[in-house]
């Protein structure tokens, strides 16, 4: 099975989730990704982090070997300036 690239995890995560933001970075293997999304709200960072494993599913176990991300609110990014481009 061929690596994914950081533009495919990134559709991944775009299309089983509504983000108005995503940012993914990485090798092919191990990858660091910024979500924002409005489905965050009234989650602790924990459920965040689940929302973004079972949008991605089954590619956790068989394409993606490691995930780490920056989970956001819309509001919560709008008010953290230091995250902005």
């Amino acid at each position: 099975m061929e690596n994914p690239s950081p533009e495919t995890v990134k559709t991944y995560i775009e299309n089983a989730l509504q983000c108005d933001l995503v940012r993914v970075e990485g090798d092919g293997r191990h990858f660091e990704a910024v979500i924002v999304s409005p489905a965050f709200r009234g989650k602790s960072m924990v459920q965040q982090h689940q929302l973004v494993y079972g949008a991605l599913g089954d590619r956790m176990r068989e394409e993606i070997h490691a995930l780490s991300m920056r989970t956001f609110t819309p509001e919560d990014w709008a008010s953290k300036s230091n995250f902005k481009e």
